[in-house]
């Protein structure tokens, strides 16, 4: 079974005999035993190669239909290595295979601790001017000061003062500076602990959705047997969530209509593979039938928008095939398709943001509330301590009306509203969604795909976005946190979810995830409602009657809008005067038209990419950001300095980027653009040049710039990437694919089912030959109903059992122990600094003494000047390899017979041995 795993795996199996693996495993005598034997090495230079092809071929079997079938057990010299080099923890991490399988304990990526990424020592930036028309932050801080310095602070409090900068308390602020009819304009402020969008508001699928679940789920709830039991209730409820739906779909109306600039139409295909589905979709049976009435649903969704959304349609399994070649397309009966609106999710918070600033309002980002300010007569909340995170300085914010607009971390807020030692009832709970991007080529560029019946009946969608693949959402509740770390088993429910529409020929790699993130929605209840009132099924709005604070939670991406409308007419009643913002376009939306690409390509020629992109991301404003362009020095393209190679961001946008607030390296690389989110690892290329930009615009010194980029590492090591984290899951095993692969290999006959003989044929094809009583007492173990044969379902079940997680923990630190036995030449049971140099050099590799010494220094946790085994275990477990030990065993093991004498060359005399492995991080790399 571990040769097995390990081929589809692509990992390195040493070729040790199976009695010097027994020595070391457990004395019991698993059915894994006879197959963990000797590994014929195999160098591929092409990745579909059949390694079972290869392992039969140098058995002295020739193997024709192998050969010929080219399955997918791919692997490469980097993770040739893992299995010696990182024992547990990486020896079955794949580089290119399809999701993880038993990545055995993972590669021990220390997970992120749950906390504040935000700098903790001041950076003190300087002033850097705003955008044109816009005060600098700067400014704005000193405005908010100016509150505080009031002798009566009734004197100049604020109408409005809104906690929380993502999509909702930006708009708020917006919304209240753009009021009119009214004596005179609200005075608004509106501060934001960290960067604007720096929680939820970054994190979504990047749709502006018009909710065609929730449609679903309520026609579901209608037709339900509640209809009979409680008419009333279930009609209200239904009512409650169409009406919902339809505001949706007006809200997304006015979002790709007025703010174009900021959003595009993207056509999303519902893939349907057969005419009826059991189990139905919303555990209701009229759903059975979706792929028959899907057509008739999609054309009620339109009509919902007046017909203004691009209309849906009906797409052939050819034309499938052309549109969207990646594609399953053998039991595709046909496509619907509809279309939904997409953004880019934190650029549009912090247009929402500027353009509240350009309107009068005093926004400001890195502000934290720290407590309240309560009168001593009434015990309201009149006011707000609060620390400005960049200058370190501190001040007190008075208000009239103060809202909470905190998202999933409202209750947090909440608890500064009463005087210590009070409390208050929760209301907001958190709900994690993660999100995985692929490569683009796992999609067309202009369409993406629905997967409207998971395997535990969410949605999923799987879109084209910022020249990558975005799949999302998961959905599970749990305690928001700040840092985007999302869990590796939601990773692999993602990609397991999307295989199943592609193309046998398209995997789904683990290696292929370029980033992963995890946000958190608010879940919001009313707890000052009156009892038995009613539940509202959108955005909640209450207002606590002894601190007179209200707080807003709930909603969509979709109604950011609506709900800052809605909270400040409750607020404000008589005073609230007239919303406006229907009719105002966002920062950037004048000046935009279509053709201001071509425009940018001809005045500065920049690149046609960066072009678009530039363009989408600053509307009318990007000749703001061009003119910062400084040439190339190509003859093509002139202008546009590139922060990485593959993706449009250029260095201008860093210099542009402080001047809308950008206080820390990570705002670049998350938000202002999306790199991070797109590719850690490119994010972590840029980040030394974004570095550099910012000290120079900001004015840090040295010591400032280091802890900056400390932190930005730190925030960046956050989000997933090709390497899963460890989360505490001991093992990984194979998506569904894999393992059918690995069936299908077994399966010579292609009769559907494993039969003994082909059994006994890759137990000998892997070099392990079982004889007669172990092939019958492994084929009854994998044939549970007893039927004779083998099925697909009971070969998966047997390879992902739970006794494979020990097996294999088993046999990779039986493997680290057999590099320990070879380096021990005294045999005392311990390595000293003197057998850790002498491995050096008997592997060609002189170390220096200075590294030496530090190896043995890691080694050596308990400080007694000698490594026990155990000691070198836990080593081989760890992800640095600055030095390149590690990967030195590991190769010098793959490229010799483990018989014992894997060391036993040594380097001529006289021959100069050049450096090899010199990795500065993993031997991952």
């Amino acid at each position: 079974k571990i040769l097995l795993i390990s081929r589809v795996r692509h990992t390195y199996t040493p070729n040790m005999s199976a009695a010097s693996v027994l020595r070391f495993t457990s004395k019991r005598r698993s059915l894994v035993a006879p197959l963990i034997g000797s590994y014929r090495n195999h160098q591929h230079q092409h990745r579909s190669l059949s390694v079972l092809a290869a392992s039969s071929t140098s058995n002295g079997h020739s193997d024709s239909h192998s050969n010929s079938n080219q399955y997918r057990f791919q692997y490469s010299y980097q993770t040739l290595a893992a299995i010696a080099a990182g024992g547990s923890a990486a020896a079955l991490l794949s580089t290119s295979s399809s999701s993880v399988v038993a990545s055995c304990e993972k590669k021990k990526v220390e997970a992120p601790p749950v906390g504040d990424p935000f700098p903790l020592q001041p950076p003190k930036n300087k002033e850097v001017v705003g955008p044109k028309g816009i005060p600098s932050r700067a400014e704005q801080i000193r405005r908010l000061k100016s509150s505080s310095k009031q002798s009566d602070p009734s004197d100049d409090q604020y109408d409005v003062l809104v906690i929380g900068g993502g999509a909702t308390g930006a708009g708020i602020a917006f919304d209240a500076a753009t009021r009119s009819n009214l004596p005179s304009g609200l005075k608004v402020a509106c501060i934001e602990r960290g960067d604007f969008a720096s929680e939820t508001s970054s994190r979504s699928t990047k749709l502006i959705w018009a909710g065609i679940k929730y449609l679903a789920s309520a026609s579901a709830a209608l037709l339900s047997w509640d209809l009979l039991t409680s008419p009333v209730t279930t009609v209200k409820d239904f009512y409650s969530e169409f009406s919902m739906v339809f505001n949706c779909h007006q809200e997304r109306k006015y979002m790709m209509d007025k703010q174009a600039h900021l959003t595009n139409w993207v056509p999303i295909v519902c893939p349907f593979t057969e005419w009826n589905i059991w189990p139905p979709p919303f555990g209701h049976p009229i759903f059975s039938f979706f792929p028959v009435l899907a057509p008739a649903v999609f054309k009620f969704y339109d009509a919902l928008s007046q017909f203004t959304c691009p209309p849906s349609y009906i797409m052939t399994k050819k034309e499938a095939r052309t549109k969207f070649p990646q594609l399953s397309d053998q039991d595709i009966k046909y496509c619907a398709v509809f279309y939904e609106g997409q953004h880019n999710d934190a650029r549009t918070n912090i247009a929402i943001a500027l353009s509240a600033a350009e309107k009068g309002a005093h926004i400001a980002n890195y502000v934290q509330m720290t407590d309240g300010i309560f009168d001593e007569d009434s015990g309201k909340v009149i006011g707000v301590k609060a620390q400005d995170r960049i200058s370190g300085e501190t001040f007190e914010i008075y208000a009239k009306n103060i809202i909470f607009a905190g998202g999933p971390f409202t209750d947090k807020l909440r608890s500064k509203e009463e005087k210590e030692g009070g409390t208050v009832p929760p209301a907001v709970q958190g709900a994690s969604g993660s999100h995985i991007v692929l490569p683009g080529y796992f999609a067309p560029k202009d369409m993406g795909l629905l997967d409207y019946n998971t395997s535990d009946g969410r949605f999923l969608f799987f879109l084209p976005w910022q020249g990558s693949v975005i799949v999302g959402t998961t959905d599970k509740k749990c305690d928001a946190e700040t840092l985007p770390y999302p869990p590796e088993e939601e990773i692999q429910w993602m990609m397991k979810e999307v295989e199943k529409y592609l193309s046998n020929d398209l995997k789904v790699r683990r290696s292929d995830v370029l980033s992963a993130w995890r946000g958190w929605r608010p879940l919001a209840a009313d707890p000052h409602a009156p009892p038995g009132g009613q539940v509202s099924r959108d955005h909640v709005i209450s207002k606590n009657p002894s601190s007179g604070v209200t707080f807003i939670a709930g909603g969509k991406w979709t109604t950011w809008r609506e709900m800052a409308e809605d909270v400040l007419d409750k607020v404000l009643g008589d005073k609230a005067g007239t919303c406006n913002t229907l009719d105002i376009k966002l920062h950037g939306g004048e000046g935009y038209h279509k053709s201001l690409s071509t425009q940018l390509i001809q005045k500065y020629g920049v690149s046609e990419e960066v072009a678009n992109h530039l363009v989408k991301t600053y509307g009318g404003r990007v000749w703001e950001v061009v003119e910062k362009c400084k040439p190339t020095g190509k003859q093509w393209p002139r202008y546009g300095v590139q922060l990485v190679e593959g993706y449009p961001y250029i260095e201008a946008e860093i210099r542009f980027a402080c001047q809308e607030y950008a206080c820390t390296i990570e705002d670049v690389l998350s938000r202002r653009t999306r790199l991070a989110f797109l590719n850690s690892e490119a994010a972590q290329e840029a980040l030394p040049r974004v570095a550099d930009i910012m000290a120079e615009e900001l004015g840090w010194n040295k010591a400032t710039k280091k802890e900056q980029i400390k932190c930005a590492q730190k925030y960046l090591a956050a989000y997933g990437g090709r390497i899963p984290y460890e989360d505490g899951v001991a093992l990984r095993f194979l998506a569904h694919e894999d393992a059918m692969d690995m069936f299908r290999e077994i399966d010579r006959d292609g009769s559907g089912f494993i039969d003994p003989q082909e059994l006994k044929e890759i137990a000998t094809r892997l070099g392990n030959p079982l004889d007669d009583k172990q092939l019958k007492e492994l084929f009854r173990t994998i044939d549970t109903d007893k039927n004779g044969k083998i099925s697909a379902d009971e070969f998966v079940a047997w390879i992902n059992a739970e006794q494979s997680k020990n097996d294999v923990k088993r046999y990779l630190h039986a493997t680290a122990t057999v590099i320990f036995e070879e380096i021990d030449t005294d045999q005392s049971g311990f390595l000293d600094k003197a057998e850790l140099k002498a491995v050096t050099v008997r592997l060609g590799e002189d170390f220096k003494d200075k590294e030496i010494k530090k190896i043995f220094k890691e080694m050596d946790t308990d400080k007694d000047g000698k490594i026990s085994l155990q000691e070198f275990i836990a080593w081989m477990d760890k992800e640095n390899d600055k030095t390149g030990f590690r990967k030195l065993l590991a190769s010098n093991m793959q490229d010799n017979n483990m018989q014992g004498a894997w060391l036993d060359e040594k380097t001529p005399k006289g021959v100069t041995i050049k450096r090899k492995y010199t990795n500065s991080g993993s031997f991952l790399g």
